[in-house]
């Protein structure tokens, strides 16, 4: 997998937070608070996949533009950051390598981590 930061998300999710459009809830929390894949799909008929990425701060160049697979590590529910979801996106790329998004997501939740 080739899967890189999404500047663009990693923008657009720091703007967000800026703005207080915010959930600050608990890790554990994300499996209840993740969009559902009906949730996925019905945004992605209304706003297209590219408001969809912005959703997500991993991009996974080996897959279409027009694929839910290429987008990678989501941290909301399409209306605000979850602190949840930005806290399972650092967990797991770490996991995973993927430094980049690891220093992404450790600076959002440092920013989240501030509101509280």
């Amino acid at each position: 997998m080739a899967v890189k930061l999404s500047e663009r998300s990693f923008d657009f999710a720091k703007k967000l937070i800026e703005e207080r459009h915010v959930v600050l809830d608990v890790m554990d929390d994300w499996s209840e608070h993740q969009p559902s894949a009906q949730q996925e799909n019905d945004f992605i008929e209304k706003h297209g996949f590219g408001e969809y990425g912005r959703w997500h701060l991993g991009v996974d160049d080996e897959y279409a533009e027009d694929t839910k697979s290429r987008y990678k590590f989501p941290y909301g529910d399409f209306e605000n950051v979850h602190r949840c979801g930005v806290i399972a996106a650092e967990v797991r790329s770490a996991r995973l390598k993927y430094t980049d998004i690891e220093v992404a997501a450790a600076h959002l939740h440092g920013m989240l981590d501030e509101l509280m």
